[in-house]
């Protein structure tokens, strides 16, 4: 006798017999799905609930502007395969959208609200739903041969152009829900860098490219009208005015242009007090009377189109990463500016001398994350920074931060973080800044764990070292490959490319090995102590994962299996019952150490693969990887 599974909500349920075959599709298809026990024939109910996101910042690269666009008060934009939407008003409400296979480059949110479009570097263009849970997908369009640049709505919500670089075309317009094309985009020789459509009938859609022409389009269905010659180098961005009046271009020679938005007419060059750098990217104010510019002079600057006069010049810095790459003027009236470090500058047109505010994030993947309290938490990427999140979002840690990928990081009992990366270095985090002294290791560490002491241990290629402020109180040549480690009082426990696991005794002075376990299938890769230390998980490249009793030395159970993949991270609960894990394989899974059949499941919970996941809180966990964003999970245990 089976009973169906239905839904009620957010959460799975069926009835207290049921077939694990009848319910497992249903359950296992869904992102927010409850895992059911499959083991078993008696139901448990296990849940989790979705949380805050902690979004990544864009993505960004030498040389090239970067878009950003906003809907309301929603800044929209790309970081690998991810579109992310944020709220500026409050910083809970952000989402992420991980349906492109390619690395997306250009994402817009229709005027309707309804649908957002985001293109990538294969030349597809997905069309997704913004308001439901699932971001169902409307359309998928294969527009251009490469990379697409930009793209835009028309003011009906129901055409797009998209612009790129392809062979045959470098641009396509097309209806939103067939895909057929609705017009012609010509007239260029080189890679499309832009395109704008007047919101307004009759339409009309400008585009801007490499080749230092812009291609004025009537429409629709769009056709070619004639070509400006107003720059003399790249043009980079053109942005049609809310009124639809007027058109402005800017570009790598500096220069600032604006046209008539139904004629195409050059009305001239707004040049008081101009750029001294390219300008990647222009925007208009809600009331179409002003622009905003950033350039790559560290500048951003306000001009009155009317008088053509520079209004309020923003200077953020020098040097590379503060060049600006991006912008985007919301509804709200802020002004989004995007620094070549990835960090977006909130800018309020009544405060002339700073951003009113900066938002912070990882712009890389996240390599490890380690949490501070029950509501903060580390975070190390793999460009070598660290940055540190409280409840009003991320902040760098202070001080010279490593060069290239944290490959770990470990917390003392004292709440001292240490840091290690791919550049040799051990550093040590106190409050939210690095310390002035740092150590250099050996070899490149893999990884770091600190004993009840204080002491840090640090994985090499064939060693391991221990260190105590900022020295080498100690070092062991190993004859295996170490690549996991952890540390609880005394124990040390190092996990090896053999498939075994060694525990060392640390008396303060020298690791003497006390014990050889075995039982994992492939290389180990993730180890973690219970808060009392009495048990010791080990999880492996195949996805296995084992939990040992540390002190009878034995195996507890070995059914912790569920995973496909390469286990990256282990994470107990403050009262030991409970260990999550995340893997390559995208899921997180919660196993529970009284009932080793029984686990929650919150599969794909970060596209590319979790690195890293930790406890904030009994009930909250949290998980981090490969596209750079920080998610929470609310979960309630097995009853």
């Amino acid at each position: 006798m089976t009973a169906p599974c239905y839904q009620i909500g957010d959460i799975y349920r069926a009835a207290t017999i049921w077939s694990p075959q009848a319910c497992s599709a249903a359950v296992t298809s869904s992102t927010s799905a409850q895992h059911l026990n499959t083991s078993s024939p008696l139901l448990t109910l296990m849940s989790f609930k979705k949380g805050p996101l902690y979004p990544c910042n864009p993505a960004t690269t030498r040389g090239e502007p970067t878009k950003l666009s906003s809907n309301k008060d929603k800044v929209v934009y790309t970081n690998g395969r991810s579109v992310i939407i944020r709220d500026l008003k409050d910083a809970a409400i952000a989402t992420a959208y991980a349906g492109h296979v390619h690395p997306a480059t250009v994402a817009r949110i229709a005027p309707s609200g309804y649908y957002c479009a985001s293109a990538d570097t294969s030349g597809t263009v997905r069309i997704w739903d913004t308001l439901g849970e699932d971001q169902t997908l409307k359309g998928e369009y294969k527009v251009i041969s490469g990379r697409v640049k930009d793209l835009e709505w028309d003011g009906e919500s129901k055409r797009i152009i998209a612009v790129g670089d392809g062979r045959d075309k470098f641009g396509h317009a097309f209806m939103m829900d067939t895909g057929s094309s609705t017009g012609d985009i010509i007239g260029h020789s080189k890679t499309i860098n832009a395109v704008a459509i007047r919101h307004q009938r009759p339409f009309r859609a400008a585009t801007a490219a490499d080749d230092g022409s812009i291609v004025f389009h009537q429409g629709v269905p769009f056709k070619y009208d004639k070509t400006i010659k107003t720059h003399t180098k790249f043009v980079q961005d053109v942005r049609y005015a809310p009124s639809g009046d007027h058109f402005a271009s800017v570009g790598s020679d500096f220069k600032i242009f604006v046209y008539d938005g139904k004629t195409g007419e050059t009305l001239g060059e707004i040049s008081d007090s101009p750029h001294s750098g390219s300008i990647m990217a222009c925007s208009w104010s809600p009331d179409s009377k002003l622009l905003a510019t950033s350039a790559a002079d560290c500048t951003v600057k306000l001009w009155d189109v009317e008088t053509k006069k520079a209004q309020i010049t923003w200077t953020l810095g020098n040097g590379v990463n503060h060049q600006q790459v991006g912008n985007t003027w919301t509804e709200g009236d802020s002004i989004v500016s995007l620094s070549m470090s990835g960090d977006l500058n909130v800018f309020d047109k009544r405060v002339g001398d700073k951003p009113a505010r900066v938002l912070y994030g990882p712009q890389k993947s996240v390599t490890a994350a380690v949490p501070a309290t029950s509501s903060t938490f580390f975070v190390g990427t793999a460009d070598g920074r660290v940055l540190h999140h409280a409840d009003d979002g991320y902040d760098y840690v202070g001080g010279e931060a490593h060069a290239t990928l944290v490959t770990g990081l470990g917390t003392a009992q004292d709440g001292r973080v240490y840091s290690v990366g791919l550049d040799d270095r051990l550093r040590e985090i106190e409050g939210k800044s690095y310390t002035p002294a740092s150590f250099t290791t050996a070899a490149q560490p893999k990884s770091v764990a600190v004993g009840g002491d204080s002491t840090v241990f640090v994985i090499e290629s064939e060693t391991i070292e221990a260190v105590r402020s900022n020295q080498k109180v100690f070092d062991l040549a190993l004859k295996y490959s170490p690549s996991a480690i952890a540390a609880s009082g005394n124990v040390v426990a190092v996990g090896g490319e053999d498939q075994k696991l060694r525990l060392y005794s640390w008396d303060g002075k020298a690791l003497s090995e006390s014990a050889t376990l075995e039982g994992n299938k492939g290389a180990i890769s993730a180890l973690a102590f219970s808060p009392d230390g009495a048990l010791l998980a080990s999880g492996d490249s195949s996805g296995k994962i084992v939990l040992y009793d540390v002190k009878e030395r034995k195996t507890v159970t070995s059914r912790w299996s569920f995973h496909s993949g390469r286990i990256h991270s282990l994470a107990w609960t403050a009262d030991g019952q409970h260990c999550a894990s995340g893997s390559l394989d995208t899921h997180v899974y919660v196993w529970s150490v009284q009932k080793p059949m029984k686990n929650i499941a919150i599969k794909n919970a970060g596209p590319g693969g979790v690195n890293a996941v930790f406890w904030l809180g009994d009930k909250e966990l949290a998980s981090a990887g490969a596209d750079g964003c920080v998610r929470r999970w609310s979960i309630t245990f097995h009853t």
